[in-house]
């Protein structure tokens, strides 16, 4: 076996070294040692091609399309392309520069056949694709465009001769990259190879994209840098309007009633040319109001009131609405009504309020004072615990509480509550009521007199019925009534549940004595007129003559029981003192103690004239010393004294009239100098205007006498010492008639009697 295999081995080697004698004869094998691979050039840049042989015997050449460039590394006729390279490494790459849009092609490395006969061999075909960066994209539409808010429009942006296709983007005027609305469209070139590529928008423009711009991206792998476009985007839209409460809110963040309340309307539009309207529950607001609604002093009923206001531009109109949320104090819808029930029955007291907030509402029980409830209706059982007065308060805070009474009664037999005693004046028409507390209402009324049913048919009376809440009021007014119709009346009430009678005893009552409110009457108006003349004369007093020392210290001794002390007198006669004047006045350095007399004239004053007396009855002169009487109320009504009218032509007697003649004078004068007791009506004397003489039980001089019979000027008489009758004369050169003086008297004068006209 070694043998063997020692043998195969030499035979192997002999044949290897025949191969390698006969190899140089025959020829070697061209082949690749790197073929060309498909490239991607951008238009100016440089591509190479590689391709290397090994034992390249033939002849090599590039083809393009097909189309041979040449055998030459230099390939004449084609500038920007060349094989680079050396023979000995056996490289014959295929280097291109600047690379053109021409250049996008097939290219292929051939050999031809070797010297030898060695087989020609062929690369395989390597495709250079040239990219093409776009031109910078367009809009369509500019750089600015003009619409209106919520119309569409469509907005193209074009970018021209890229290879490939140029990729396009939107982007708004907020950053956003849009996605819809979009429409892309390609379009190739006469060339073949680049591409216009579109890109169109379609966008309904709103108030956030006035005054943006919009922005088209185009780019592709030729050049990843975005070229770009803008377009200003103007929008025309209607008012947004904003509405606001901008005074009268209260601390709750409600309106107050009551509040002067201010509302204020923004608006936000292009174009700026608006027109504002204001709407309170769609009823249009008068007035030029604009951006401001101004209600004043506002109430309840604006209460959930919706007030809008309305904006016009030309490009359309906006609204915007506000509910009015108005606080205001308690007020009753439908006030608590009082029920009319049986014992044992169900009644619901309803006690419906308005208030907002809604008012709390409490049910006060008055027999008990507790809170029995607190919605708006109360249900209760009829008894004798629950019948009675119910009291609903309601409350807001902030405002004045409300309330209202309703009582539960219990229905039963009436029961008269009118006075057993009632009054009237004999001769008038006299009223009898008969109040009767009856649930339910009466069915009849009944009046009876001495056993006799009183007929409302009856000439002399006539029945009055005023249904009352609670019951009736009846009442018999009986005409013109007699002595015969006083005495004691029964009334009887009916109702389904029983009756009650009661007896009234109709009495006569006492006429109001006129006569002495009258007289007080004058007697105050006297006591005024005596002021003021004691005013006025007092501002009239002048500087006292020396002559008239004598008469002043008779004046005071005559005139210290005088109450005339402030009248001025002048006396001008052919006497020794020709102007004499008297006047007084009070202070603290008179001789009574309470007034000083001047004296300026010589007339004697009137002397003290005796209290008048009327039947032994005081006089009542003064509002101070009348005391009111008490007597019965007046037409049978107990009114606890209240007398609602008076006959006055039946209650006041006037004073026989004063005769203005001498004669009547003088017999006046006789009776009272015979009797003492002056007969003429107090009121008319001149004790009235006296203030000494206020006090009847002032001790007084004695008046002075005269002949019975002896006429006396009017008004009064004068009297002398001597019992004689002195002619009288008008003062001369005196500005009135009213002072009277004797002819025949000196003009030093004592204690004497000045009248006067009342």
């Amino acid at each position: 076996m070694g043998g063997a295999s020692r043998a195969m081995a030499r035979v192997f080697r002999l044949l290897v070294l025949l191969m390698a004698a006969v190899e140089p004869l025959v020829g070697v094998e061209q082949r690749f040692a790197m073929e060309p691979q498909d490239q991607t050039a951008i238009v100016g840049s440089r591509v190479t091609l590689p391709c290397r042989i090994i034992n390249k015997t033939g002849v090599l050449q590039w083809t393009k399309d097909d189309f041979g460039l040449g055998t030459h590394r230099n390939l004449s006729g084609f500038d920007r392309y060349s094989m680079i390279g050396s023979d000995e490494e056996g490289d014959f790459s295929l280097d291109i520069f600047p690379v053109m849009l021409d250049d996008d092609a097939r290219y292929q490395c051939q050999v031809g056949p070797g010297l030898a006969g060695e087989p020609g061999i062929r690369s395989k075909f390597a495709t250079l694709t040239v990219l093409v960066p776009p031109e910078p994209p367009r809009i369509v539409q500019g750089d600015f465009l003009v619409t209106t808010e919520d119309r569409e429009i469509e907005l193209e942006c074009v970018s021209l001769a890229g290879k490939p296709a140029a990729e396009i983007t939107w982007i708004d005027g907020l950053g956003n990259v849009l996605g819809n609305g979009l429409e892309y469209i390609v379009e190739a070139l006469p060339d073949g190879r680049r591409f216009t590529a579109k890109s169109i928008l379609k966008l309904t423009p709103k108030k956030e994209h006035h005054n943006t711009s919009f922005t088209c991206q185009a780019q592709n792998t030729a050049d990843r840098t975005y070229r770009s476009a803008r377009l200003r985007l103007e929008v025309k839209y209607a008012p947004k309007v904003a509405l606001s409460i901008v005074s009268g809110l209260g601390p709750s963040g409600r309106l107050t009633e009551g509040a002067d309340v201010r509302l204020a309307c923004k608006a936000d539009a292009n174009p700026l040319d608006l027109t504002y309207r204001w709407y309170i529950n769609d009823e249009l607001v008068p007035g030029d109001y604009t951006t401001e609604l101004m209600i004043p002093n506002i109430t309840r009923k604006y209460h959930d009131a919706i007030v809008k206001c309305e904006v016009h531009n030309p490009v359309g109109k906006s609204e915007e609405s506000e509910t009015l949320d108005i606080s205001y104090g308690p007020r009753f819808r439908t006030r608590p009504r009082s029920i009319q029930a049986d014992l044992g029955t169900t009644i619901t007291l309803s006690c419906d309020v308005d208030g907002n907030p809604p008012a709390e509402i409490e049910w006060i029980h008055d027999d008990t004072a507790k809170v029995v409830g607190t919605s708006a209706n109360l249900t209760l059982d009829v008894d004798a615990n629950t019948a009675g007065r119910y009291y609903c308060k309601a409350s807001v805070m902030g405002f004045p509480e409300v309330g209202a009474e309703a009582a539960i009664y219990l229905k039963g037999p009436p029961s008269i509550v009118s006075h057993r005693t009632q009054f009237g004046i004999q001769g008038d028409n006299v009223r009898l009521e008969c109040v009767a507390f009856s649930i339910p209402k009466p069915e009849h009324v009944m009046w009876t007199y001495k056993g006799n049913e009183v007929d409302a048919d009856d000439k002399d009376y006539t029945i009055l019925e005023d249904p009352l809440p609670e019951g009736i009021k009846s009442t018999l007014v009986i005409r013109e009534s007699q002595q015969q119709h006083f005495g004691a009346y029964n009334c009887s009430v009916t109702n389904p549940y029983g009756s009650d009678v009661v007896e009234i005893n109709l009495k006569p009552q006492k006429t109001f004595p006129l006569l002495m409110i009258l007289t007080g009457v004058i007697g105050g108006v006297i006591v005024i007129i005596a002021i003021a003349m004691v005013i006025i004369l007092c501002q009239r007093r002048e500087k006292k003559p020396e002559d008239c020392r004598e008469a002043e210290k008779q004046c005071k001794e005559s005139d210290r029981s005088s109450n005339i002390s402030d009248l001025k007198m002048e006396l001008r006669t052919g006497s020794s003192v020709s102007n004499v004047h008297c006047e007084l006045e009070y202070g603290p350095d008179s001789e009574t103690g309470s007034e000083s007399v001047v004296t300026r004239v010589g007339v004697p004053l009137a002397g003290p004239v005796p209290m008048p007396v009327n039947g032994g009855e005081h006089i009542y002169r003064y509002s101070a010393e009348f005391t009111d009487p008490v007597f019965p109320p007046k037409d049978g009504q107990n009114n606890n004294g209240y007398v609602p009218y008076v006959d006055y032509t039946r209650d006041y007697n006037p004073p026989p009239p004063i005769e203005s003649s001498r004669e009547s004078l003088s017999a006046v004068t006789s009776v009272a100098s015979v009797t003492g007791v002056p007969s003429i009506d107090p009121r008319y004397s001149a004790v009235y205007g006296n203030p000494y003489l206020r006090n009847p039980n002032t001790s007084l001089p004695p008046a002075p006498t005269h002949a019975i019979g002896t006429p006396a000027p009017p008004p009064y008489s004068a009297a002398t010492r001597n019992g004689a009758v002195p002619q009288v004369a008008r003062l001369p050169n005196s500005p009135t008639s009213q002072y009277i003086v004797p002819t025949s008297q000196p003009a030093t004068m004592k204690r004497g009697t000045l009248a006067t006209h009342v």
